[in-house]
């Protein structure tokens, strides 16, 4: 990517890997409207021109927090329109990240709360830093989760835990986001990006289109019944017989060498 934020820091650190970092560490990189509007056009963009990007990698500033949510002291005497229009912004963030075709890993280096959190839960998978907290906190505000997290953890961690969870607010640790699925993996300070990025760098070795059809059957598959399912997974495994990557992937295989994948 070309373009830069002024809220986010877009890198490539290795080839065909995007690192995205949450940067407004002196806020806890908390969401206000900037964040959101560059969140929504990164998004977007790579959607529509996914280049070389088979992995994409969010993080945030810093070493203590991860995201804080949505800036509250932004929102402090927003009317309810200001409130609403911002809010829009964030949702169509969400849904554009929702739809990226590369996975997305979310390397949470601290404390993931409220839409922090719930912008994690939109991701692909998770790994956290040892430390990490995280919570839906929103009912101690007088509102509710609202960028997806009502739907998100529950469907991660069940309703009834998802229920202690959201109507109390309460936060819980990494070990626990752990325990309950809601991340994968916890890492030792100063192991987090070495740990991410080893599990990103085996999915950027992968043939691309075959991640990425990979991908959407498991999300989509998973919003209907298995018959369905199992239809819509044979569908996308059809796109992938007649492309070069396939061909590579038996050749490289027969030949007892390391594939060379292109994303055709």
């Amino acid at each position: 990517m070309d373009k830069t934020y002024e809220t986010l820091l877009v890198e490539t650190p290795r080839p065909h890997l995007l690192l995205v970092t949450l940067n407004r560490p002196e806020v806890g990189n908390a969401k206000n409207t900037q964040m959101g509007l560059d969140a929504l056009d990164l998004w977007t963009r790579l959607i529509d021109h996914p280049g070389d990007v088979r992995c994409v990698v969010l993080t945030g500033a810093g070493e203590r927090i991860f995201c804080a949510g949505g800036d509250l002291k932004q929102r402090k005497g927003m009317t309810q329109a200001e409130w609403q229009h911002q809010h829009e912004i964030f949702e169509r963030g969400r849904d554009a990240l929702l739809e990226l075709p590369m996975p997305v890993i979310a390397a949470v280096n601290g404390h993931a709360y409220a839409g922090g959190l719930e912008t994690m839960l939109v991701c692909d998978f998770a790994y956290a830093v040892r430390g990490a907290r995280f919570a839906l906190t929103e009912v101690t505000i007088g509102i509710m989760p609202g960028g997806g997290g009502t739907q998100t953890l529950a469907r991660v961690v069940g309703e009834r835990r998802a229920k202690e969870l959201i109507l109390t607010g309460r936060p819980f640790s990494a070990e626990q986001a752990l325990e309950w699925g809601v991340v994968n993996h916890v890492s030792e300070p100063g192991r987090l990006m070495e740990d991410v990025f080893a599990t990103a760098q085996a999915i950027c070795d992968n043939a691309p289109l075959s991640v990425r059809q990979a991908k959407k059957s498991i999300h989509n598959g998973l919003q209907m019944d298995l018959k369905r399912g199992l239809m819509f997974e044979i569908e996308a495994y059809n796109r992938l017989v007649d492309t070069e990557d396939r061909r590579e992937g038996v050749l490289a295989f027969n030949e007892k060498r390391k594939p060379v994948f292109k994303g055709r």
